[in-house]
């Protein structure tokens, strides 16, 4: 959800064939145009708006990835949290996954995000994953850190269905630097 140019995909592609994508979501244009012209989603379900899935229709999926908008929690931006209309995009992720149960949610964004509205936003986050079942960890990692040529901090937040899946999950102790 919220595939931008493919992030999340590019970094699951590394693992092989073993992440078969089934769809993706991208409202803007463009970067859905460099999307499709990045990977082959050539029988993939396609969906303009997250509010708009049917996670009826969906198949079964294991993960759902989603880099939801980040301009309401950024300190560069006005902060305007779930009273913006692009904050709230985060509970269609858990609408979806309320219904499809998927082992794994992998979700990303700014930092800000953990000190919105006195870190109320992200416990709000937290709560909704738990509520549906999701036992969560996240961390804040630069991606300078893993051989990418770009200082972009972010906090990954990765839910695990209880029932479904235990262990250690982001257990990054030291990241790819160098001496």
């Amino acid at each position: 959800m919220f595939a931008g140019i493919g992030g999340f995909r590019s970094g699951l592609a590394k693992f092989g064939d073993f992440f078969v994508p089934v769809g993706f979501c991208e409202i803007d244009p463009y970067a859905r145009r460099a999307y499709e012209a990045i990977y082959d989603t050539k029988g993939e379900l396609f969906f303009e708006d997250a509010r708009q899935i049917d996670p009826e229709e969906l198949p079964d999926i294991d993960l759902i990835c989603g880099g939801f908008p980040c301009q309401s929690f950024s300190i560069a931006g006005k902060r305007g949290g779930f009273e913006d209309a692009r904050g709230t995009l985060f509970f269609e992720i858990a609408r979806i996954a309320r219904v499809k149960r998927p082992k794994y949610l992998l979700l990303e964004n700014v930092p800000g995000l953990l000190s919105h509205d006195g870190g109320w936003t992200f416990a709000t986050i937290l709560l909704t994953l738990s509520e549906l079942g999701y036992d969560v960890t996240w961390q804040v990692l630069n991606s300078k850190d893993f051989g990418v040529p770009q200082s972009r901090k972010r906090v990954y937040i990765i839910g695990f269905l209880r029932e479904r899946c235990a262990g250690e999950v982001l257990a990054f102790n030291e990241a790819n630097v160098k001496a």
